[in-house]
């Protein structure tokens, strides 16, 4: 399947034909270009169909209870998706001006339906005893006002550190196991997801000794394993009904032996409920073929895997910088329309994370933003709302059955229905069995 073919397929081959280039003349630069590649994308759609839709039956009654009429119209709309689509929302309030904020928030809401706030301690914290909750309160207020799902992270982290940390690294280590229990507290209700150890596999790799070498020093006395399987009982404890991701941008056997394995659980059953892969892609894009075999890899464990941090640059470095450029923003639309079609066909995969949202202030000045700067949308932007909110959406028409009973076909999330100038609201996923009674009022 050429790019041309898998645009169109995708049902953006006229929204943004001066995309629609070979993926063969890319063979050489992208890793999944060969024929497997081609392969995984061109049986991606009957996955997607598989996978991310069902049949729903409802059962339709009106605000008095007594069922709708039989032959009555139907329209079905859906509201949400079941699957996360979302990217961290570090800069919500915090853009230039009012303008880029109000820009920010809007494109934001438009797309996506899950967001990862920020806990890195070492900012978080400052100054003992005095956590930044406010900003936090902040941005949970907005993404509930939006029907976004939260997520904070990361809890344990040895990236950074107080300069009010002790030196005695059991103390430090204390004061860390502390830090976890009392903020997936604190959030209960608000935040119920949470990426709690970080970067595990390698935590004493040279930036973490130099920057952070109470922490590290902390983690090695105890050992990874230990620290791990600790961090994880402290978040479980403050909140029993609470997900809870190991998370990694190691994608090798080694994440799987000295981190996931280690929390197997007393029981047998894995202290995670989420295995979290980073993808961030600054020096080369992995294309479908890797994409697909690191899903397979990690898939084996049983439990859902969320992409928790997706970089695809938009610009080459250069001396003037690392600036986007129209070519660059053309591939980075043709590998973000991929590597998305990629992941959600794969069963295993239950939300993608975008890092960051726009280019202003971007983690290592990178141009991988869906926005520019200047808060206009890239079109990688508009390629991926066009799959999230037109493509990979459900609006369809129907009629009331006998019983006031009606079927559809669409994709998993929250829908509303509408009879005339009464509606309902209700979810369906793929553990919804039997009707589903809705009452529109």
């Amino acid at each position: 399947m050429n790019r041309r073919d898998f645009l169109k397929a995708a049902g953006l081959g006229t929204a943004l034909p001066a995309m629609a280039t070979s993926l063969l003349d890319a063979r050489q630069r992208d890793a999944g270009a060969g024929e497997s590649g081609q392969r995984i994308l061109a049986n991606a759609g009957d996955r997607i169909e598989k996978y991310r839709k069902g049949d729903a039956l409802l059962k339709l009654v009106g605000p008095d209870g007594k069922e709708l009429q039989a032959g009555l119209p139907v329209k079905i709309a859906q509201k949400r998706h079941k699957f996360l689509f979302g990217c961290n929302i570090f800069k919500l309030a915090r853009c230039k001006t009012p303008q880029d904020n109000a820009a920010y928030e809007k494109r934001f809401a438009a797309m996506l339906n899950f967001a990862t706030l920020p806990f890195y301690w070492w900012n978080y914290e400052r100054e003992a005893g005095r956590p930044d909750d406010a900003r936090t309160d902040e941005i949970v207020r907005w993404c509930k006002a939006h029907n976004i799902t939260t997520k904070g992270h990361p809890l344990a982290w040895n990236w950074g550190e107080q300069k009010w940390l002790p030196d005695d690294p059991q103390a430090a280590m204390q004061l860390q196991l502390k830090r976890i229990e009392r903020c997936v507290r604190r959030f209960k209700g608000g935040i119920d997801i949470w990426d709690v150890v970080n970067e595990a596999t390698h935590y004493d790799r040279d930036h973490a000794r130099q920057n952070a070498p109470k922490l590290t020093e902390a983690i090695r006395k105890m050992g990874v394993a230990a620290y791990v399987r600790a961090a994880f009982k402290a978040a479980r404890k403050a909140n029993p009904n609470a997900t809870l991701l190991i998370n990694d941008y190691r994608t090798d056997s080694d994440y799987e032996k000295k981190v996931i394995a280690e929390l197997a659980g007393d029981s047998g059953k894995p202290l995670y409920d989420v295995i979290g892969i980073q993808s961030h892609m600054h020096g080369a894009y992995w294309g479908a073929r890797r994409a697909w075999e690191v899903c397979d890899r990690f898939a084996k464990f049983g439990v859902p895997l969320h992409f928790t941090e997706t970089t695809v640059v938009s610009g080459p470095k250069s001396e003037k910088g690392w600036l986007t450029t129209p070519d660059g923003e053309k591939r980075q639309a043709e590998q973000v329309t991929e590597f998305y079609t990629v992941l959600f066909s794969h069963p295993a995969v239950e939300a993608v994370t975008w890092w960051d949202f726009t280019d202003q202030g971007a983690w290592q000045q990178a141009p991988a933003g869906f926005l520019r700067t200047d808060m206009t949308p890239k079109p990688a932007y508009e390629q991926l709302k066009a799959l999230i909110k037109d493509k990979w959406w459900t609006q369809t028409d129907a009629t009331i059955a006998a019983a006031g009973k009606t079927r559809f076909r669409g994709f998993f999330g929250e829908y509303q229905i509408t009879a005339g100038k009464i509606k309902g609201d209700f979810k369906f996923d793929k553990k919804t069995k039997g009707p589903i009674k809705v009452r529109l009022s």
